[in-house]
C-alpha cells in the first residue's frame, strides 16, 4: 500500500500541469493546479503573437474548480494582441503571476481591433502579482496618431474581488489601465510610466465602479494620474507619488445628455510633483447629476501648476447662459503643503448654480517662482475658509 502511495506521488510530480490537493475546512479536498503559458505553445521572441497559448492556458485555469493558478514565467518576452479572458469561471480564485515581460505590438501590427492589449472580463476573486512588466510600445502612435483612437493596455471589466500588485506598466498608446463596472477592487504598489507629453495617457481610468482601493504608488503619465468618471463611488487613492501628469482628477463629467454622479471619492497622502493639476474636478457645461462628498487631504506639492482646482467651465458644450450643469457640494481641500509651479494655488471656477459647502483648511502653498505670489481665484463658490495660504477672499457663505 505504502509503494502504490509513492508511486502514485511521483507519477503526479511529472503531469503538467502540476496538480495538488487542498483539503477545505468542510473535509472536502479541492483541486489546486498551475498552468504554464509555456506549456501551451508560446513563442517567446517578442514578436510572435502569444495570445492563443495565453488563451489556451487561461481557459483551463478557468474552466477548473478550486484555487488555480497561472504562471507568466519571468525571463521571457510575450506578444500579445487583442487578448479577451472571460469569465465567469468555475475556479472560485484564479492568480495570475505575471514574472516575465508582455510586450504590445507595434502600431503598424495591430489588427483591426484597436481597443484594448488585454481584457478581463466578468472574473470574481483574482489576483494578479509578480512583478513583471507590459510594454506598450506606445512611442510607434503618439507622434503619427495624436488625435486618433489608441488603445488601452489592460481593461477590467465587471469584475468582483480583485487585486492586482507590484506590476510595471509603460508606454501605453492610450490609457494604461481602464476599469468599468467592477466592485472591490485593489490596486496596490503599481508603477505606471510614461513620458508627461505623452498624449492621453491616463495612469487609471475608472467608471461605474465603487470600493476600489489605489495604494503605494508611481505613476508618471501624459494625462490624468487618476481619472474618476460616472457611477463611481467609494474610491480611495493614499500614498501616490504622481507626476508628471495632470493630477488625480474627477471627471470630466457632463458630457452626455446622462444623468452623471460621482460621490465619496477620498484622496489622501499624496504627492503631485511638476504636475499640470492636483487636485481637480472638471465638468462640462449643460451636464446634469452630481459630485459630492469629496475628499483630497494631506498632499505633498512640488511645482504643481494648479493645485486646487475645480472648473465647471471645462468645455462649453452647449450654449446656456450658464443655467445647466452638475451639482458639485461638500468638497473639502485639507492639509496642502506645497509649491505651485506659478501664481495659480486655488482655483474655484463654479456655474452660476454655485458649488455648495466647499471647505478649505490647514493649506500653505507658494509659488516656486519668486518673481510670482500664489494666489486664489473663485466664482459662485459657497463654503468655509481656515488657515489657508493664499488667503481666499472670494469665498461666499
Amino acid at each position: 500500500m505504502q509503494g502504490a502511495l509513492i508511486s502514485c506521488i511521483l507519477i503526479l510530480s511529472f503531469v503538467s500541469p502540476s496538480l495538488c490537493f487542498k483539503r477545505s475546512n468542510f473535509g472536502v479536498e479541492t483541486e489546486e493546479s498551475t498552468y504554464n503559458v509555456m506549456n501551451y505553445g508560446a513563442n517567446v521572441d517578442g514578436k510572435s503573437d502569444d495570445s492563443n497559448a495565453f488563451l489556451s492556458a487561461w481557459k483551463k485555469a478557468c474552466e477548473a474548480e478550486g484555487m488555480q493558478t497561472l504562471v507568466i514565467p519571468k525571463g521571457k518576452v510575450f506578444m500579445l494582441k487583442n487578448l479577451v479572458l472571460k469569465g465567469p469561471c468555475k475556479a472560485t480564485k484564479i492568480h495570475i503571476q505575471l514574472l516575465g515581460k508582455i510586450v504590445a505590438p507595434t502600431k503598424d501590427q495591430w489588427g483591426e481591433d484597436k481597443t484594448h492589449l488585454i481584457t478581463i472580463s466578468k472574473v470574481n476573486s483574482l489576483t494578479i502579482d509578480g512583478g513583471g512588466y507590459i510594454e506598450g510600445n506606445g512611442n510607434t502612435w503618439w507622434e503619427t496618431c495624436k488625435k486618433c483612437s489608441r488603445p488601452r493596455l489592460l481593461r477590467f471589466s465587471s469584475c468582483k474581488d480583485l487585486s492586482v500588485s507590484s506590476l510595471h506598466i509603460t508606454n501605453s498608446p492610450g490609457a494604461h489601465i481602464s476599469i468599468n463596472n467592477c466592485e472591490h477592487a485593489k490596486f496596490i504598489n503599481m508603477n505606471i510610466n510614461a513620458p508627461g507629453n505623452s498624449p492621453n495617457t491616463d495612469g487609471y481610468d475608472i467608471s461605474n465602479s465603487k470600493n476600489i482601493v489605489f495604494e503605494d504608488s508611481t505613476i508618471s503619465v501624459g494625462d490624468d494620474c487618476i481619472a474618476v468618471n460616472r457611477g463611481c463611488s467609494f474610491i480611495y487613492a493614499t500614498r501616490i507619488i504622481c507626476g508628471p501628469g495632470h493630477g488625480i482628477s474627477i471627471g470630466s463629467l457632463g458630457k452626455t445628455k446622462d444623468y452623471e454622479t460621482v460621490e465619496e471619492i477620498h484622496v489622501k497622502n499624496c504627492t503631485f510633483k511638476g504636475t499640470t493639476n492636483g487636485a481637480r474636478i472638471k465638468t462640462w457645461e449643460g451636464g446634469s447629476g452630481y459630485v459630492r462628498k469629496i475628499t483630497y487631504e494631506n498632499i505633498i506639492l512640488q511645482d504643481s501648476r494648479n493645485p486646487i482646482i475645480i472648473n465647471q467651465h471645462y468645455i462649453n458644450k452647449i450654449s446656456n447662459n450658464g443655467e445647466k450643469s452638475l451639482q458639485i457640494s461638500d468638497v473639502t481641500f485639507q492639509g496642502f503643503e506645497g509649491t505651485c509651479a506659478d501664481e495659480k494655488a486655488i482655483t474655484l471656477n463654479c456655474n452660476n448654480n454655485g458649488c455648495f459647502n466647499i471647505k478649505l483648511d490647514q493649506i500653505n502653498i507658494v509659488s516656486s517662482n519668486p518673481k510670482k505670489k500664489a494666489q486664489a481665484s473663485c466664482s459662485n463658490v459657497h463654503g468655509r475658509v481656515g488657515q489657508v495660504i493664499p488667503k481666499v477672499p472670494c469665498m461666499l457663505k
